[in-house]
């Protein structure tokens, strides 16, 4: 499979303050590969990503209780890709579904993060990753004890940077401090939650961390789970994802959601649409621009069911950059929900 034409040139950008640049958009597993995608698609998918310049791929021991590192440990041979040419991702918390006794196989204790790395590389079918992730904060054990065990990772050769997921900004500068007075390393990316719906915590929570600490982030559900592809502006397909019943997170999340408040998101999506038709991109092209025109996202991580979605995902490394300050105002005006400017005073 050869990349189409038109396609625009991939932008790669450094992970935060580190040497390592990653494609902008990136390709994750959470329900492609292993998930409700079946083998022969995940394949597809990962090749068309790979032939469009993404180099990124993303996954956790958690997904599909572990058959997306398989998937893609297995698409990684298929292909004969070459280990220098790709930067692969998987995160440690969620390992209750290996073994027997599992008591031990959740959350960040040196015990897991050692032997569930373990278990992840013998799935992934490599001898280390690029970036390992804490999936969420564990607030049951000691930060150092966290921050010493991703450390030996690194030390062990086994992953050559570690970050975090769903952490809030207090326990990333916390891992830092203990970083920092050990003489270690710390958390270099997070990889939060980034939609036109959901700013808060990239735009505000997080604002010191990018200057103090160089912070990277690759960030999850760009498209808000499809919402913000205009998909869901007639009701819900039936082939789409949240008509689907095998994940029980998605199934059912916009009755969820309750009927007046869903309406009010599809409602506030709808008024977009205009602006995508007047860049002459898709609605859900102008979402995915709309995340990379933040200059802290270092990679968009996206899904895809089929190459096609693969190709029309790319193209908002191109249509960012039409996103002038008086569009991205009109946006903001739309949307209604940008951040305050966090100020300080000096008495």
């Amino acid at each position: 499979m050869s990349k189409p034409e038109g396609l625009p040139e991939m932008e790669y950008r450094f992970l935060g303050r580190s040497g390592l640049k990653v494609s902008a958009i990136s390709l994750g597993g959470w329900l492609t590969y292993g998930g409700h995608v079946d083998r022969d698609g995940t394949f597809s998918c990962m090749e068309a990503a790979y032939n469009s310049g993404v180099n990124f791929f993303d996954c956790a021991e958690g997904y599909a209780e572990g058959e997306s590192e398989k998937v893609m440990g297995e698409a990684i041979k298929k292909y004969g890709w070459k280990r220098n040419d790709i930067v692969i991702s998987t995160k440690l918390y969620w390992g209750g579904a290996f073994g027997n006794n599992k008591v031990n196989n959740l959350g960040l204790s040196r015990k897991h993060i050692i032997e569930g790395m373990d278990a992840s590389l013998e799935r992934l079918q490599l001898s280390y990753v690029d970036l390992i992730y804490a999936h969420r904060p564990d607030r049951h054990t000691p930060m150092e004890e966290t921050v010493r065990a991703f450390n030996h990772l690194i030390n062990n050769g086994k992953a050559l940077y570690w970050g975090t997921s769903e952490w809030d900004a207090s326990e990333i500068a916390l891992a830092w401090r203990h970083a920092d007075r050990l003489g270690l390393i710390g958390p270099v990316m997070e990889q939060p939650n980034y939609n036109m719906l959901d700013r808060v915590k990239v735009e505000g929570e997080f604002a010191h961390l990018y200057r103090e600490l160089g912070l990277g982030l690759t960030v999850f559900s760009p498209l808000k789970q499809g919402i913000l592809s205009g998909k869901y502006k007639n009701g819900i397909p039936d082939d789409s994802r949240f008509a689907q019943t095998e994940v029980d997170f998605v199934k059912g999340y916009w009755k969820r959601t309750g009927k007046e408040q869903w309406q009010q998101i599809i409602d506030q999506v709808n008024k977009l649409e205009p602006i995508a038709q007047k860049l002459g991109v898709k609605m859900s092209v102008l979402a995915l621009a709309w995340v990379l025109s933040n200059p802290n996202v270092s990679s968009a991580i996206t899904g895809a069911s089929s190459p096609a979605q693969v190709y029309e995902n790319v193209q908002a490394v191109a249509a960012y950059k039409k996103l002038t300050p008086d569009i991205l105002k009109e946006i903001d005006d739309i949307l209604n929900n940008k951040p305050p400017a966090i100020t300080y005073r000096f008495d």
